[in-house]
Formats: C-alpha cells, sequence, structure tokens
C-alpha cells in the first residue's frame, strides 16, 4: 500500500483523537476539535503544497450545511422519543407489577427467578432499548429477591446484566435508529432485522438457566412460601403484560404493517408511555418534569457526538480517510468473510473503552462504503432486500457491541450493576457471572453470521422484492 502525504494526515487525526480520549475532555468536544484542528493542519500544508487535500474557506461551509442535515433529519427526531419512552416506562412501575405476577407464575420452576428477569428484560428491551434504565431497573427490583432467595451471587448477576443489555438490540433501538442514519439503510429493515437475533439471544439465556439451575439445584433454591399456579395468577400476569404488549404491538406493528413511519411511531410510543403511567397512577408533575430532563440531556449528549462525528469524519474524508481505510482492509487479503470478522473484532476491542455511540458515528460511516462493495459479498434472504449487504452487516456490529458491554474489565453494563448492587457484591462476582452470557452471545453472533437469513429473511417476506 503506497503512503501520499495526506495519509499522514488520517494517521495523525486518529493517534491525536485516541491520546485526547485519555485526557477526560468529552468526546464530542474531541471530535470536533480535532476536526477543526486537522482542518488548519490541512490547509496549511495545503498552502505550502506539501498535501493536495483540498480543503479552504468552502470547507466551513460544508460543516455548517452538515450540521444543520443533522438537525434537519427526520429520521433523527425518533431518538428522543424513543428515549422518553424508556425513561418514562422506568417510572411507570411497568416491571415491578411484571416482576410480582410472573414470579408467581414461575415459582415452582427451579431457575424461575432468573427465568423471569430474563423474560422481563426481554419485554423491557422491546419498550425502552436503553441498556442503563434495563440494566439498573432490574438490578434494583430483582436482586434483592434473588439474594434473599439464596441464589447463586454469579448466576443471579450474570442474569440480571445480560437480561439488560438486551435492550440495545430488540427494536425498537435507538442504536439501530442511529445506525440506519450512519450506514444509509431502512431503520425498517434494521428494526426487523434484529428480531431473530434478539429472540434467539433470549432463547438461548433460558435454555442456559434451565440447564444450568436443574443441574446444580442448590444454585438456584426455590422459595419456601411457593405455591401451586391458579387461575387468579394466570390472569394476573395476562393483566401485567398486556400493556407492554400493547405499546409494542403499537410501535412495532405500526411500522412493520407501514401505517407509520418509525419517526411517527416514536410520538405514538412516547404517548403510550405516558398513558402506562398513568393507568398504573405514577405519573405526576415530579415524574414527568425528570423524565422531560433526563431525555434532554441523554438527546444532547448524544447530538453533541453527532455534530462533532460530522466535523472529524468530513475532514477525514477530504484527507483521504475513506481511500486509506478501503485500500488497508482491501490488502490484508482476508476475502470478503475474513474482512468482517476482522472488523468485528476490531468494534469487540473497540467496545472496551468506547460508547456504542462514538462507535456507530466514527467507524460506521468509514466502513459502510468497503462493505457496500465488497467483491464477492452477496448476502439476501427469501428475496431481495435493498442494501442486504450493509442490513448484515450492521446487525453484526449490534450484536458484536451487545456483547462487548458485558465484557470485563471495562462493560458498561457490569459498572451500571455495580452501582445499584448491595455493597456486599464484590466487581469479581459480577465478572464470573457475565461470563456464560457472553459464550452464549458469542454463539448468538456466529449464528447470525453463519445464517445471515436470520437477519435478511423478515424484510424480504414482509415487503417482498424492492
Amino acid at each position: 500500500m503506497e503512503f501520499v502525504p495526506e495519509n499522514y494526515l488520517v494517521i495523525g487525526m486518529f493517534i491525536t483523537f485516541i491520546a485526547l480520549l485519555f485526557t477526560g475532555f468529552p468526546v464530542a468536544f474531541v471530535l470536533a476539535g480535532v476536526g477543526i484542528i486537522f482542518s488548519g493542519v490541512a490547509y496549511l500544508t495545503d498552502s505550502f503544497y506539501w498535501t493536495m487535500t483540498g480543503i479552504d474557506y468552502n470547507t466551513l461551509n460544508m460543516l455548517v450545511g452538515r450540521i444543520f442535515g443533522i438537525m434537519d433529519n427526520w429520521v433523527l427526531i425518533a431518538l428522543p422519543m424513543f428515549i422518553f419512552m424508556g425513561l418514562m416506562l422506568d417510572k411507570s412501575g411497568l416491571a415491578e407489577n411484571m416482576m410480582r405476577s410472573m414470579q408467581k407464575l414461575f415459582g415452582k420452576v427451579r431457575g424461575g427467578l432468573s427465568i423471569t428477569v430474563t423474560l422481563i428484560g426481554i419485554i423491557l428491551a422491546a419498550s425502552t432499548g436503553i441498556i442503563g434504565a434495563s440494566v439498573v431497573m432490574l438490578g434494583l427490583m430483582s436482586l434483592p429477591i434473588m439474594l434473599n432467595q439464596k441464589y447463586d451471587r454469579p448466576l443471579a448477576l450474570g442474569t440480571v446484566a445480560a437480561s439488560g443489555c438486551l435492550g440495545i438490540l430488540i427494536p425498537p433501538s435507538i442504536m439501530l435508529v442511529i445506525m440506519g442514519d450512519q450506514l444509509g439503510v431502512s431503520v425498517l429493515d434494521l428494526f426487523m432485522g434484529a428480531v431473530f437475533p434478539g429472540l434467539i439471544l433470549g432463547f438461548l439465556y433460558v435454555t442456559y438457566i434451565l440447564i444450568f439451575c436443574n443441574l446444580y439445584p442448590d444454585k438456584a433454591p426455590l422459595a419456601r412460601d411457593h405455591k401451586t399456579i391458579e387461575l387468579k395468577d394466570l390472569f394476573q400476569v395476562l393483566l401485567d403484560i398486556i400493556p407492554p404488549a400493547g405499546l409494542i404491538l403499537a410501535v412495532l406493528g405500526s411500522i412493520f404493517m407501514g401505517i407509520a413511519t418509525v419517526t411517527e411511531a416514536s410520538g405514538v410510543g412516547a404517548l403510550g408511555a405516558v398513558l402506562i403511567a398513568l393507568l398504573n397512577k405514577k405519573l405526576n408533575f415530579k415524574i414527568l418534569k425528570e423524565v422531560v430532563m433526563n431525555t434532554m440531556n441523554v438527546s444532547a449528549y448524544i447530538f453533541a457526538i453527532f455534530v462533532g462525528a460530522t466535523i472529524f469524519a468530513l475532514v477525514l474524508r477530504l484527507c483521504g480517510g475513506d481511500e486509506l481505510i478501503e485500500t488497508g482492509l482491501v490488502s490484508l487479503g482476508f476475502g470478503p468473510y475474513g474482512l468482517i470478522l476482522f472488523v468485528m473484532a476490531v468494534v469487540f476491542f473497540l467496545g472496551f473503552f468506547l460508547d456504542w455511540i462514538e462507535i456507530s458515528l466514527i467507524i460506521l460511516p468509514l466502513l459502510g462504503p468497503v462493505i457496500e462493495n465488497l467483491p464477492g459479498l452477496d448476502i439476501n434472504g427469501f428475496g431481495v432486500v435493498y442494501n442486504a449487504n450493509l442490513v448484515w452487516f450492521a446487525l453484526l456490529i449490534a450484536v458484536t457491541l451487545q456483547t462487548s458491554f458485558l465484557t470485563p474489565p471495562v462493560g458498561f453494563a457490569i459498572f451500571y450493576l455495580k452501582g445499584v448492587a448491595p455493597s456486599d457484591v464484590k466487581l469479581t462476582e459480577i465478572y464470573w457471572g457475565v461470563i456464560p452470557f457472553i459464550i452464549l452471545q458469542l454463539i448468538g453472533l456466529a449464528l447470525v453470521f453463519l445464517f445471515p437469513e436470520l437477519v435478511t429473511w423478515l424484510p424480504a417476506v414482509a415487503y417482498g422484492n424492492r
């Protein structure tokens, strides 16, 4: 691979970005600052004919136009709506009601509490889509009960952390909204493509818990006061599941049936979450103010990174970053599938240090054109899905990032859980607890990699050839 002077600017940008991350400055400011500094460096080196990036005063106009484009993006309006929906459901008492009723339903099943937590995690994942909220909520609700019932600590901790992480994958997911925007693919296709991978992971969790708890019954003792299931218990479970199920149906059903766009459905979800909180008598001015303020803070954090990443990516591209990355990856000689495995390994490693937002906004726009035009890669299900390669690739990255959230030593879900766990819970116990679930997630990731139809089949069948 032949180097040109512009390549050194690209390498310098990456090195400077990585170095500044360790200073503790907010990532959004680091991205924007590095982009602006290197646009000035490139302008000076162009002036002395050392480089030929073409960066001049018009670059400022391009940056302003790109930033206004973010704020004018119709799809991204869904982000604050879905964030509001998740945070409002967190305050609605929905999870507590399901925990009480489902605990009775699985009371006589060995490992029933862990199964209950997993199923609630799946339902919350389809309702909230926010990892931090799901892990904290499940930890506060279920950990004291599981530990009082003398559950094995690593099993209890691992179940909570892994179940909470499902929120990033099972639609509606704010991560998939951002990935769709950055890769230029349909968010609807990503939502549909994520259904089977998310359910497969949930199935693997439940299967593992059942097998483990039956092999080691002393690690998941039954509650002393467990009773025979009565008809009223089943009826109560049904009553508690109807609100979130109705919300999921309203949001995903309206999207999948073509009644509403993702943005419109996010508004339906936000309204539905408010109605559920009202029905549970959990809504008041204080809670509403708290949810609105938290929504503003999270949304501002995400959009600040959007602005910084836009500046960084534009300057990087003008310096020839796209060509350098594409040439470098292709020159590895791994072949199309080997190259994707290499990219997944890099993303998995980056997930130890960067949030999924930074990875999605920095890495995906650079890798998207490479994957889209990769020779020998032709992914499709039972029909033709537009941009099938990118849809499959996006879901592979999503599952990879979900796995990295659990991986010691710096998995984000681990520290969310440690923050709400009882003070006597050790970090090493959480590490041991998540290891089996990391293995299960790697199995799920392997299934999605080996059988792309798990991603492309549903959108292909739903919409036929497009």
